[in-house]
């Protein structure tokens, strides 16, 4: 039979152990009221741009996360296309990486879509946490959509408890499901915004597109005191190609034509369908000796395409391009209408001079004031 000293030892176990019990409990609260709140703010944004922001820079306060990484599936490019439209420099965000490949993140989920946690290991995680410092342990929550894996959040500590193999995952696995619907969501919201601002032959950015760019770029080299070139281009001879192959035909000649085009230019400069079979782009940070380089490299890529048709007959075309371009520090001061129009005199010469060429107009001039009377 137990003595009194017994039952007092057992009481103070027990007691101790429902203080642990009690603890834990409210450690889960406190966590469930953090993930909460970081899921609560994920589902209110829309912007995609703004979504990686909140992802990839939480408050270390909350978390006690010392590195967040996140890699997405991005076979199109898609992604990084909208936010390089939103103003974001990609290089600027190591802990941002695409994945173009589905095959390529099936490594980091062999046996289950599930979180996955524990310690670092250099042959498996090095390339999800770029930078000197590597955490000591790590967690890995599956982006998945539809049964589809689309990306990975990563979590890295420098403590090497945090993060440990066998912990219920029950938070990390509904943030993962939150973050895939939320990067869903604001993804589908982009194309929603581009679809009425998308050429739907060329896709393209179209007309109305290039006209809101062009006042945000012109804005953008003023305040940043950086050159912004503008190029149009004009397919030549193209009624002839309709006239003589059919619509069809054509319409395939200016899809490829744009991703010619698009070939040549830099993931953040614009391009867009100006009408017709005429197409715009702006070049920012490019002075005029450097976007005639690039005008004269698509000139020659177009020229040098040589379409088929069904038969096996061959043809090609020809484009003409002109282009001016603003610059700030040469003292010239001109809204986005006038650089336009000054590029449209440079396509007027190209067209004029024989086609199939690029006529520089060169860097726009301030007017010169008038002389003082008297």
């Amino acid at each position: 039979m137990p003595t009194a000293k017994d039952l007092l030892a057992d009481n103070r176990l027990l007691r101790h152990q429902l203080e642990e019990f009690v603890a834990q409990a409210r450690e889960n609260e406190r966590k469930l009221r953090r993930f909460q709140a970081l899921e609560l703010r994920l589902i209110g944004i829309n912007a995609l741009s703004e979504l990686m922001e909140t992802l990839l820079y939480p408050d270390y306060s909350t978390f006690k996360w010392d590195t967040v990484t996140l890699i997405l599936l991005d076979p199109e490019y898609e992604i990084q296309r909208i936010l390089e439209s939103q103003n974001r420099k990609l290089l600027e965000h190591p802990t941002l990486m695409f994945a173009t490949e589905p095959g390529s993140l099936a490594h980091l989920y062999p046996r289950s879509l599930f979180p996955t946690l524990g310690p670092y290991r250099p042959r498996q995680h090095a390339a999800l946490f770029p930078g000197r410092r590597r955490p000591a342990s790590v967690a890995l929550l599956p982006l998945v959509r539809h049964g589809r894996l689309i990306g990975s959040l990563n979590l890295g500590s420098h403590a090497a408890h945090r993060f440990v193999r066998g912990v219920r995952t029950d938070f990390f696995e509904h943030l993962g499901a939150v973050v895939a619907i939320c990067l869903e969501n604001a993804v589908n919201h982009e194309r929603l915004k581009r679809q009425g601002l998308t050429d739907t032959l060329t896709a393209v950015n179209n007309r109305r597109f290039f006209d809101q760019r062009l006042a945000e770029e012109v804005a953008a080299a003023k305040r940043d005191a950086h050159p912004l070139t503008c190029l149009l281009l004009d397919v030549d001879h193209f009624k002839q190609v309709n006239d003589r192959y059919g619509h069809q035909v054509g319409d395939r000649v200016l899809m490829e034509v744009a991703t010619l085009i698009r070939s040549q230019l830099r993931g953040n400069d614009v391009l867009a369908r100006y009408g017709g079979e005429e197409f715009a782009a702006l070049l920012a940070q490019t002075d005029s000796a450097a976007a005639t380089e690039v005008a004269e490299r698509i000139r020659s890529a177009i020229a040098a395409r040589h379409f088929e048709l069904a038969d096996g007959e061959r043809f090609q075309v020809t484009i003409s391009i002109g282009l001016a371009t603003f610059d700030p520090t040469a003292g010239s001061d001109f809204d986005g209408n006038q650089l336009v129009c000054q590029a449209d005199k440079g396509l007027y010469a190209a067209k004029k001079g024989g086609r199939n060429r690029v006529v520089n107009q060169g860097v726009l001039q301030a007017a010169k004031p008038l002389p003082a009377p008297g």
